[in-house]
């Protein structure tokens, strides 16, 4: 797909110092006229800003060190966003944290910016962007979410949960703008290779290991992820077996699942207890 759709757009992308985003950055540089790029390292930012104008010296490009996690540096970013005129035409909600491990053993302070980051920035965000592109009459707005989205995944609890609400979140909006011309796609990719699970693993812990082949290389996940912008297409899941296997998750019913969630349980050793006997006798004492 020739890029050549997004020629001369302004474009937001979040988390752009590394991984998808920072990909995204890369293919839309030869074409779009307008740049902003969101993270927290603004050392990653600076060099990708150098990458860009070589890539197209006419390319205009501003860069925000900015913390998602603070809610009040995103209204002050938002606030700027509207005072220099630059009118998005294409944001892309790239920002994302992770965490892998059980939920009785995780850090508040990590999950909370997990929450943070992947639901609230994202959708204030939207919330902040969608009336210049109402009034400007057009414009595409790309969520990413993840395969991880599309069912309850235990060690990575939180996550999905996040990862549900943006596919959810996406696939509403997407309804309610059909009238507006702007068009909403939500990206649901699997393993993909970045730092991404080096970040989300706890200390401690192995680097997750994924089939290669599920695992798809970021430039064919962000090429495919511009063709579907670019056809309005609703969702895209990078690759034809991930596609598989996502179908065949939705169609299981949940007693299933459970039942695959109590055999990995055993096969890690862990023992399946039952409530205590004296259990409901204890908390009746109580009512």
């Amino acid at each position: 797909m020739s890029t050549s759709y997004f020629a001369g757009c302004t474009v937001l992308v979040t988390g752009a110092s590394a991984g998808i985003g920072r990909e995204f950055a890369r293919q839309l540089a030869p074409v779009v006229g307008s740049m902003i790029l969101v993270a927290r390292r603004a050392e990653r930012l600076e060099a990708l800003q150098l990458e860009l104008k070589v890539i197209n010296p006419d390319l205009e490009v501003f860069y925000r060190a900015l913390d998602l996690r603070n809610h009040d540096d995103l209204a002050k970013f938002c606030n700027w966003l509207e005072e220099s005129g630059l009118a998005v035409d294409l944001l892309i909600n790239n920002a994302g944290l992770g965490d892998r491990g059980r939920f009785i053993d995780s850090d508040w302070d990590k999950v909370n910016a997990m929450l943070r980051v992947n639901i609230e920035a994202l959708t204030y965000l939207t919330y902040r962007i969608l009336p210049s592109m109402r009034k400007s009459g057009c414009g595409a707005i790309l969520n990413v979410s993840s395969v991880a989205g599309f069912a309850p995944v235990p060690t990575i609890a939180v996550y999905a949960a996040s990862k549900a609400y943006v596919t959810s979140f996406s696939e509403a909006l997407r309804a309610e703008l059909r009238s507006s011309n702007i068009s909403v796609t939500v990206l649901c990719p699997g393993p993909v290779l970045t730092e991404f699970d080096s970040v989300a693993a706890r200390s401690g812990a192995d680097r997750l290991t994924t089939p290669n082949v599920v695992t798809i290389p970021v430039q064919r996940v962000v090429q495919e992820a511009l063709a579907s912008v670019a056809r309005d297409r609703p969702r895209l899941i990078p690759g034809i077996v991930l596609q598989m296997i996502v179908t065949l998750v939705l169609f299981v019913p949940m007693f299933l699942k459970r039942l695959i969630y109590d055999l990995q349980l055993r096969r890690e050793g862990a023992p399946r207890t039952n409530l205590r006997p004296d259990l409901g006798a204890k908390m009746h004492s109580h009512i």
